[in-house]
């Protein structure tokens, strides 16, 4: 099998390469990857040798129909993206352009060569705001809610990634999933944020709406996932991908101080991002019943696993730390 991975340099895509690399030796792995500054080749180095690398914009149609036709690529697993959302507040028309465009770009890249397979990465932040005591999560079916310029540009790429299964039947299949977290997460995100703060003994931002939760998986589970989707499941099928497992900020906080051995002191209260949602949660009954997958590594050792990573590894997080464009303990505040 020959696969391109795109944003194969990020958090997830580059997982998810080292993944592939390891438990399928036999496969070709091409990466694309434009190298904007979440994005960094230190995350394949421990795979380098292993794997093909291209700098480039997947909005390029022209480079990605090469990439394709010489690679002979069977499938293209899209995980590249801008994934902030206090960036997406900001500079919203990076993320319509990356996103939307870029996803659709890709697209037809893949429609005009014909690959066997196009895996989008989607996320759970489409369907928009679920109340905190709602008892129903969200399902496949549920309708699209988007609330922030990030997830509405998400939003835009799924359903282009639709169209596309639709119109030209160029085999498509989606997965969203829940807020990732594990080693090698850019410095911006809120747990690798909380960490390295901690780690300097300076305030950790959290939201006043610090009860506000997240549905939490760690990022190798979501790679078995996507592994699982691309073996066995269906074309033109959507897939989520979650836990169950939820938690406050408050919650994220206390648990990354306490493995740092750090003070609850330093935890310090801003504004809230606009938009920012109440909650996420995912009914991933669908990708367990049918293709058999379930997580299997447990939240609260594996974050505080995590935390100590970065502890362990300020070489790779501090030169990247200070590329992150936006400050969250001072961006949203009041005049």
């Amino acid at each position: 099998m020959r696969f391109l991975v795109t944003g194969g340099a990020g958090f997830i895509g580059s997982a998810f390469v080292r993944h592939l690399v390891e438990t399928r030796p036999h496969d070709d792995v091409v990466v694309l990857d434009l190298l904007t500054y979440a994005g960094t080749r230190t995350n394949l180095a421990s795979v380098e040798g292993r794997h093909t690398f291209v700098t480039g914009d997947i909005a390029d149609v022209e480079l990605v129909t090469s990439l394709l036709r010489d690679h002979r690529i069977d499938v293209v697993v899209h995980f590249a993206a801008e994934s902030h959302n206090s960036l997406a507040v900001i500079d919203p028309g990076r993320f319509f352009r990356t996103n939307v465009l870029g996803t659709q770009g890709l697209l037809e890249a893949s429609r005009q060569v014909g690959v066997a397979r196009f895996h989008h990465i989607s996320t759970c932040e489409v369907y928009g705001d679920l109340a905190l005591d709602a008892t129903d999560p969200f399902g496949e079916r549920s309708p699209y809610r988007p609330r922030t310029p990030y997830s509405a540009s998400k939003a835009g790429a799924d359903h282009a990634v639709r169209a596309y299964g639709e119109t030209f039947g160029l085999p498509v299949t989606i997965t969203n999933c829940a807020n990732n977290y594990g080693p090698h997460q850019f410095p911006e995100k809120v747990v690798p944020l909380f960490a390295t703060l901690a780690l300097d003994d300076r305030p950790l931002p959290l939201y006043r709406s610090s009860d506000h939760r997240r549905e939490w998986i760690h990022v190798e589970d979501h790679c078995r996932a996507i592994e699982a989707v691309l073996d066995r499941g269906r074309v033109g099928a959507t897939y989520h991908v979650g836990t169950g497992d939820e938690r406050s900020i408050n919650e994220i906080a206390d648990a990354v101080l306490a493995a740092l051995g750090k003070p609850a002191s330093l935890k310090a209260v801003v504004d809230d991002r606009p938009g920012h949602d109440r909650r996420y949660l995912l009914d991933s009954s669908r990708i367990r019943s049918e293709l058999g997958w379930r997580p299997t590594i447990g939240f609260e050792s594996e974050l505080a696993a995590t935390a100590t990573w970065y502890a362990e590894h300020r070489p790779w997080w501090e030169p990247l730390r200070d590329r992150a464009p936006v400050t969250e303990a001072t961006a949203w505040s009041r005049p």
